[in-house]
């Protein structure tokens, strides 16, 4: 004879199974597709493929040949594949040399897990901003960048994996505002996390205070380039408000500095609130077969044996290059209590 279920029991079962149905795993999202976190493995949270100097006003997909870049780039890819890396952020924005063709197809071969963006590039006195951007309002730019993340770039079924925007690195201007306004608003619509080249702390306490205006938890916010910042007190203030440290500047050498660093927010239990990567690459199309590309494997090669001789675990080896970027990453909104 079959129990009856108490009332209870009922209960317990219908919220447990509504629990089931209502729980999505996180996910990022590729320029090959969505993918769950849990697969992204090692990652490089900040890189580039392809970068065009020449400004919003004069740059065009035919200044690079598609298959040139591809067979460049490709051997690089390689290299960091062989090494363990599987995920990698392009940080190349709209009008400095964004061509998700160019990464559809590095992924495919490579076998790379790679992320693209979608945002405008404010730094360098706005010479790679559209000219829209000082016409249309806010709402108006968020709707874009929103049409990228629900729809696809450029008629693409390609959608951005992050925000990415750029400011000065001095206290914020009314178009710098608008930005990181703009970026605050689509994160509310999209769950993509806000990567703002910045650089001095002031710049990033000030996107932080505007992101806090419109409830945006400051999780969702990357300080990016930290490492140009002097006073690295700023570094355990920003990263105990709960947003993002990136020391992402070691393709470029002073590597003994970042372990530093490192150590010092490993010190004060930031640890989880940091992310590493290399700024590296890239083909330019300005230059001769693309110029001479800075490879993808310092961190590996170089960067892992100097901290394991400062006394770092395994454990922080992984909190810094595979737990941190899938948080970091990890589509969801991140709204401010």
């Amino acid at each position: 004879m079959t129990r009856k279920m108490t009332r209870n029991q009922f209960l317990k079962t219908a919220i447990g199974l509504c629990l089931i149905k209502s729980y999505k795993p996180r996910h990022i999202e590729t320029v090959l597709g969505a993918m769950r976190v849990q697969k992204m493995g090692l990652t490089l949270i900040h890189e580039h493929c392809l970068v065009d100097f020449i400004g919003a006003d004069a740059i065009r997909y035919d200044r690079w040949d598609k298959a040139e870049v591809v067979d460049k780039v490709l051997p690089f890819l390689l290299e960091a594949k062989s090494k363990g890396i599987e995920t990698l952020m392009d940080c190349t924005p709209a009008f400095l040399g964004r061509d998700v063709h160019v990464l559809k197809m590095l992924s495919e071969k490579s076998g790379i897990n790679i992320l693209t963006n979608t945002g405008y590039y404010g730094a360098v006195d706005y010479k790679y901003l559209p000219s829209w951007v000082y016409t249309d309002t806010v709402d108006q730019l968020a709707a874009r960048w929103i049409d990228e993340a629900n729809h696809g770039i450029e008629g693409t079924a390609i959608k951005p994996g992050f925000i990415k925007i750029s400011v000065n690195g001095n206290k914020l201007s009314d178009i710098e505002r608008k930005l990181i306004q703009t970026a605050g608003i689509t994160h509310r619509e999209t769950g993509l996390t806000i990567c703002s080249h910045t650089g001095p702390a002031v710049a990033a306490l000030d996107q932080l205070q505007e992101l806090k205006s419109l409830k945006v938890n400051p999780n969702a916010f990357i300080w990016t380039h930290a490492q140009n910042e002097l006073n690295k007190t700023y570094y355990t203030q920003i990263a105990k408000m709960g947003a993002w440290v990136s020391l992402d500047g070691m393709g470029w050498g002073g590597l003994e500095n970042y372990v530093q660093w490192l150590d010092l927010l490993k010190a004060n239990d930031c640890l989880h609130r940091v992310l590493i990567s290399h700024d590296a690459g890239w083909y330019d199309p300005a230059k001769a077969q693309g110029g001479t590309l800075k490879g993808y494997t310092d961190i590996i090669d170089k960067t892992i044996p100097l901290l394991i001789q400062k006394g770092f675990k395994s454990r922080h080896i992984d909190q810094l290059l595979i737990k941190n970027p899938a948080e970091a990453f990890a589509i969801h909104t991140r709204i401010h209590a």
